[in-house]
């Protein structure tokens, strides 16, 4: 496929306008809640609820620029380099979703366990709300990274528009499990990502901790040892708050606080960890020093 009909398909394809129907869904569900709560007089920070739209509009700007595009073009070397190609039909749409899944949730749980990552994934966990606008409430910095975990797809013969947007399609499945107005699901629940499940990924309670990293199947979660049924009542956000609602600061508190530790290290290599390496890692000399560090959310029970 050529790069002008491979571009031309993001206006073009039918499934953009299951793209654009999910988005209109999503966004109508959430003002939706929001009127609920707002008649039912249910708790809710109303600020934190400004902050997630602020950053959901944030979103939608940057869409509007060359940034949105970043993602296809670096992943059109892969594509052209490839030997294998999957054309797109109904299966493999079918397929690509699947794949998508399954990176997603590998990519998801890198988010958690590599600090750098934790430093614009966790954004969308500092919130102390549990509401559909928390779905909203995701790092501007997550799209200059996260196409990198679709390279394989690319490489075992997807290409670029298949790939993000089954990604996107992803993503968007799991806007509606942000929300505490649906109870538990039964049998669902121990299939899909809903509600219940996804509670409990969003709870800093200890026994939630880096669990139910599934997009839309909890499958991967069983199978990789990360499922984890809701049980006692959750409490959201991170171990440590952030105790903010500027929009500026959730995007950027944590970034300045690996800057904090960098500045402190002795070593390159040291520095180099602490980007890169585990959330709870520091040297040990950070433990004995006069001024020890201030706990932040990268400490080892960060959500």
């Amino acid at each position: 496929m050529s790069i002008e009909y491979l571009v031309s398909l993001f206006d073009m394809h039918q499934i953009m306008l299951v793209v654009a129907g999910l988005f209109v869904l999503n966004v109508t569900l959430t003002f939706a809640e929001i009127i609920l709560d707002l008649t039912t007089h249910k708790e809710r920070r109303w600020k934190d609820t400004l902050a997630n739209c602020a950053i959901f509009v944030a979103h939608q700007v940057i869409e509007k620029t060359a940034f949105a595009s970043l993602g296809f073009v670096a992943l059109l070397p892969v594509y052209y380099i490839t030997p294998l190609y999957i054309p797109m039909t109904v299966w493999s749409w079918a397929l690509a979703l699947l794949a998508a899944d399954f990176t997603y949730y590998w990519m998801h749980r890198m988010e958690h366990e590599h600090r750098i990552l934790w430093a614009s994934h966790s954004v969308h966990h500092s919130s102390e709300d549990y509401n559909l606008t928390v779905g909203f409430r995701l790092s501007v910095v997550e799209g200059f990274f996260e196409w990198v975990f679709l390279v394989p797809m690319i490489l075992i013969g997807f290409n670029p528009f298949q790939a993000l947007v089954g990604l996107v399609l992803v993503a968007q499945y799991q806007h509606w499990v942000h929300t505490e107005r649906v109870n538990k699901l039964g049998w669902l629940d121990e299939v899909f990502n809903t509600p219940s499940v996804h509670r409990v990924h969003h709870g800093s309670n200890r026994q939630y901790l880096d669990k139910n990293y599934g997009g839309i199947l909890m499958i991967w979660d069983k199978l990789f040892g990360t499922f984890e049924r809701e049980d006692e009542k959750v409490r959201y956000g991170l171990t440590r708050q952030i105790n903010t609602n500027n929009p500026i600061k959730i995007t950027f508190v944590e970034f300045g606080h690996i800057w904090r530790d960098v500045k402190k290290c002795r070593t390159m290599g040291d520095r180099l960890r602490i980007i890169f390496g585990g959330l709870s890692w520091r040297p040990d000399y950070f433990r004995t020093a006069k001024k020890p560090a201030t706990p932040d959310a990268s400490t080892p029970t960060a959500k």
